[in-house]
Order: structure tokens, then C-alpha cells, then sequence
């Protein structure tokens, strides 16, 4: 097995089957699927068995990411958030890429579905571009290598807010990181919309300020949650 794809998941069971139907589309198709699980109330773990996901006990991203990593069988780890949505020549482009580059750390363009939220995405993506040799960015999607992962022993389970930035600066220090800009990959604009725009720009923003002056970011001060938009979380 050379790719293992690490999904965390909690209530998923409306963008859960958007993703793993992409997939299930791709044109490389030397995958596992690893759907961990934080005690979903809803569908979420029915549809991972129907599409033949392995199934673990989760918990918070970084918890769910490290579990995923534990049973994971391939040489290559790709972490991905569950509302994503990926193009059918997705993985192909992006393990070439990775190859040809020959990094140990990768990460890539993120585009929401929505075209209100698409400049802040834009900027990101051109300011991660920017910044890759000198302050790795990595969200919702990083390709690594196990050993590495290993290396830098998973994601940090204390991290509240850009557990997956500290991840990539971290395997940097031990690896080469890439981030690729001309590949991208779709998500939801979920978040802005249920927790506002304006506010969730500034908060990101500001993580991002945090996390560059003064390191990871190990209080709530944020207040950054996971999953509280379905119906069945907040019951």
C-alpha cells in the first residue's frame, strides 16, 4: 500500500460521502482509506463502511490524525479534512509532483466553494507560496512521508488552533517541504458561514500572527472548535 489517506471525522454523514465519491473517482488508486471516527451520532461511520474505509476511534484532528497514523499500512500519509472535494487527477498530480520535487512534506492551494471567501483563500495560498522556505503553512491537506512523521512524533494533541502549521514546521526541520501552488483542492466555506467571515478572517489571521511571534498555540484564547455545525453535535 503506498498511500494511506487520514480523514478525522465527527457528524460528517451530509460532506463525508462528497469526499470519498471524489476518491473513489481518482485516477491513482494505490490507496487505503482511514476515517477516524470521534463518536459520531449521525451516518458518518455507516457511509465510511458502505465506501470500504477503515474505521478507528478518534477524537480532536490531531488525535484523530495520530490514531489514523498508528494502523496506517502505506509509505506515504496524506491528512484530509472530511469537507473536501478533489478533482479526479487529484492524487496522481499530487504524488508526482511530490516525487519530482522530491520533498518529504507537501502541502497545496485550498479553494472553498463559495466565491465570497475565494480572495482570503487566494491570499493565503500565494502568501504560503511565499513563505515555504522560510515558515512552512499547511491546512486541510499534507502529503508526508511516514518516516518523518515518525520523526516528529505526530501531530501535537495540546496545539488548539493550527496544529497542522506547527505539524509541517516541524517535519521541515528534518525533511524538505513543498507547497504547491498550482495544485488545488476544493472545500466547504462552512466555517465562515456558521461562525461569520469577518470575525473567522481576523481569527485566523490573527493565529497566524500568534503562531509566528510566540509558537504553538497551546490555550483557548481563539476558541476554535471542531464540529459544531451539524444539528446532531449540538444536541
Amino acid at each position: 500500500m503506498k498511500l494511506s489517506i487520514i480523514i478525522p471525522a465527527l457528524n460528517e454523514e451530509k460532506n463525508l460521502p462528497k469526499l470519498l465519491n471524489s476518491l473513489k473517482e481518482q485516477s491513482f488508486s494505490d490507496y487505503e482509506i482511514i476515517i477516524a471516527d470521534a463518536g459520531s451520532k449521525d451516518k458518518t461511520a455507516a457511509i465510511a463502511k458502505k465506501y470500504g474505509c477503515k474505521i478507528i476511534a478518534g477524537g480532536l484532528p490531531a488525535k484523530g490524525r495520530n490514531e489514523g497514523a498508528k494502523v496506517a499500512q502505506g509509505k506515504l500519509f496524506l491528512f484530509l479534512d472530511a469537507d473536501m472535494i478533489l478533482h479526479s487527477s487529484f492524487l496522481e498530480k499530487l504524488i508526482d509532483q511530490f516525487e519530482k520535487k522530491k520533498l518529504d512534506i507537501a502541502s497545496c492551494s485550498i479553494y472553498p466553494n463559495k466565491k465570497v471567501d475565494k480572495f482570503f483563500h487566494a491570499f493565503y495560498n500565494i502568501w504560503a507560496k511565499l513563505l515555504e522556505d522560510v515558515v512552512p503553512h499547511a491546512s486541510e491537506v499534507i502529503l508526508i512521508k511516514r518516516e518523518f512523521h515518525e520523526i516528529i512524533r505526530g501531530f501535537d494533541k495540546d496545539i488548539k488552533i493550527a496544529e497542522d502549521h506547527s505539524y509541517a514546521r516541524k517535519a521541515a526541520r528534518f525533511g524538505k517541504f513543498g507547497f504547491l501552488l498550482e495544485l488545488k483542492a476544493g472545500t466547504s466555506s462552512r466555517r465562515f458561514e456558521k461562525d461569520g467571515r469577518a470575525k473567522t478572517y481576523v481569527k485566523l489571521v490573527l493565529a497566524g500572527v500568534y503562531l509566528f511571534l510566540l509558537g504553538d498555540i497551546k490555550s483557548d484564547i481563539f476558541k476554535y472548535k471542531f464540529d459544531h455545525y451539524s444539528k446532531k453535535s449540538k444536541k
